[in-house]
């Protein structure tokens, strides 16, 4: 087995030989660089498995380094741990792309340790792949002497698992305490935040933050820090309940989501600060006393996302370590306490948009890959704000995000509604008759909006156009989430002739049966697996299983993100029946003219 390559990055030669000589016994090909652009110079052309990368350099810094690494062909894949001694340098080192730090100077377990778990986590990824591929031609060789090598084929599907298992794992855990990550924790609360039937106290979020966790790092050494975190991880499983979800953020902080009241979970809170109190951590045979933080925050229904969650959480940690104090905080969370600047930038902006008519309709064309389909126009709307002051048009990727946070995102969608049935009603007759199918798209919260079926159908009566002419988009993970409520809107709009689509098909958890429930009309293929499904063969197997699953349910398949002709031959050879994306029209207003060029 080839030795793995390492590439240490920093203008200070001296710091390069002690990384050298501490990872010297690794069996590693390590290779070095003393500046940010040596390293991509290099990246290309030795194909590093791991970067240990100094944040402060001459020239571009670390985490400029790290963005241009990003940005290289592979480069989304290579893992790039920063070696820094400022501890703010961290949370802008995720920014850029980092996937871990170590502090300087360095303690030599430490940098062993971690290189090691990185080193490890890729070289199981890659071995996953590569017996994915293999079984999957085995299968295909192996179909008709399927009985004698049931025993063999069993075997490797076990190691296969256990590889995948072991993947996730590290994925999803903080390698340190065993608990789940922040990764983990994002996705838990999102599906909290999407369940239809939640109350105002139904969950809460705990923040712990250890108090005089510095003193043991600093006295005692990373070694220590970590043990300290470990026996802590214990003490805060041992006191929550079963059904609680236990993370580490980072550092010395913790956080735990109850699905309970807010009176039981204070309880919960009480006996913690209760537990630190009498809590020492000896090390050397030395006490070390460390006491904690405490702070509750429950999780109420103006929340629609985890960002919004971890703002608040943020927010009232801050204010228990500013205020100190013996016992547990609570803090109330309001929508009116978000940051005023913040309103101003975005909540006011979209309102003054919504007001003055600044958003506009851009469309991109779905154009057909097989003989013998219909040949009428079909499009997807995509919605863009015009600053005026500025004179530009703003992408959704800037403002859906506030737009939800603010709870204003409804409002967008009915805009959206307005505007693109108005403009359809406004096309001549024959040019709407040539108009097949227009997709629009709809927001999680609008989906959750009791009356936005009524809404719908009272604009179609005011509108001249034919009802199956529209199709919705709806993301697999907000339709599988609020399962029921999916059904109902579905069911009484398809009722009135209206047509859906599963949107971001492949990000989320559908299964078979889950689609054979909901009433969809076509699926349409995430474009991270589309775009590069042509050298890429993990995608390309992804979108190939996904169209397999369309054509058992009978579903025509949409293929998004389709930017050159090699994916669009690929995708037809697979059976997908329409595609989109800048290879055929990049988006464009909604106008007459265009509609007209394009039939």
């Amino acid at each position: 087995m080839s030795k793995a390559k390492l590439l240490i990055v920093d203008d200070t030669p001296e710091n390069i030989d002690l990384l050298v000589s501490i990872l010297a016994g690794a069996e590693l090909d390590i290779l070095a660089a003393n500046s940010g652009e040596r390293a991509l110079e290099l990246v290309p052309r030795t194909q590093p498995d791991l970067v240990l990368l100094d944040v402060m350099m001459p020239g571009i810094d670390g985490f400029e380094t790290c963005r241009r690494l990003r940005a290289l062909p592979g480069g989304q894949d290579l893992p790039v741990i920063f070696v820094t001694a400022r501890a703010e340098d961290t949370s802008q080192g995720f920014a850029a792309g980092g996937v871990d730090y170590i502090a300087k100077p360095v303690r030599a377990d430490e940098v062993r340790a971690r290189v090691h778990h990185h080193l490890e986590k890729r070289r199981l990824l890659r071995d996953l792949q590569q017996l994915n591929a293999q079984l999957e031609t085995r299968v295909r060789e192996r179909t008709q002497e399927l009985v004698q090598a049931n025993r063999q084929l069993r075997e490797e599907i076990n190691e296969r698992r256990f590889m995948q298992d072991r993947l996730s794992y590290l994925a999803t855990h903080d390698f340190v305490t065993r608990l789940y990550n922040r990764d983990a924790l994002e996705t838990h609360v999102q599906s909290l935040l999407g369940q239809a039937s939640r109350g105002d106290d139904s969950a809460c979020i705990v923040l712990v933050e250890l108090a005089r966790f510095s003193i043991v790092n600093d006295a005692c050494g990373y070694i220590a820090g970590d043990e300290l975190l470990r026996q802590v991880a214990d003490l805060l499983a041992a006191l929550a309940a079963g059904d609680d979800f236990i993370a580490r953020l980072g550092g010395d902080r913790f956080a735990i989501i109850c699905p309970r009241s807010t009176d039981t979970v204070l309880a919960l809170g009480q006996r913690i600060k209760r537990a630190f109190e009498g809590f020492v951590f000896y090390w050397d045979g030395r006490p070390y006393s460390v006491d904690a933080r405490v702070a509750v925050v429950p999780i109420g229904t103006e929340y629609y996302s985890f960002e919004q969650v971890m703002a608040k959480a943020d927010e009232a940690s801050y204010l228990a370590r500013r205020e100190g104090g013996p016992g547990v905080r609570l803090h109330q969370p309001s929508p009116r306490e978000a940051d005023p600047r913040e309103a101003v930038n975005w909540a006011y902006r979209l309102l003054d948009a919504l007001k003055s008519d600044h958003f506009r309709v851009f469309y991109q064309r779905i154009v057909p890959l097989q003989d013998g389909l219909p040949n009428g126009l079909r499009f997807e709307t995509l919605i863009r704000l015009w600053d005026p002051e500025q004179q530009r048009v703003i992408s959704p990727a800037a403002f859906i995000g506030p737009a939800e946070r603010y709870q204003i995102i409804d409002q967008v969608d009915r805009w959206m509604l307005r505007a693109v049935l108005g403009q359809l009603a406004a096309l001549p007759a024959e040019l709407l008759q040539r108009v097949e199918l227009v997709s629009i798209n709809l927001s999680a919260y609008s989906l959750r909006d009791a009356g936005l079926a009524d809404y719908i159908l009272g604009l179609l009566a005011d509108h001249p156009c034919a009802p199956s002419k529209l199709c919705f988009e709806i993301t697999e993970t907000e339709a599988i989430v609020n399962l029921e409520v999916a059904q109902a809107f579905m069911h009484r709009l398809k009722a009135a002739g209206l047509r859906f689509s599963l949107d971001d098909f492949g990000t989320g958890f559908a299964s078979f049966a889950y689609l054979k429930r909901l009433p969809f009309d076509s699926l349409k293929i995430d474009g991270a697996f589309v775009r590069d499904m042509d050298h890429d063969e993990a995608n390309a197997t992804m979108v190939r299983s996904m169209v397999q699953m369309a054509q058992a349910l009978g579903l025509p398949v949409v293929a998004e993100f389709v930017e050159s002709a090699r994916i669009a031959a690929a995708l037809r050879e697979l059976g997908v029946q329409y595609a989109q994306g800048y290879h055929f029209h990049q988006p464009e207003g909604l106008s007459e003219a265009a509609l007209r060029s394009a039939v």
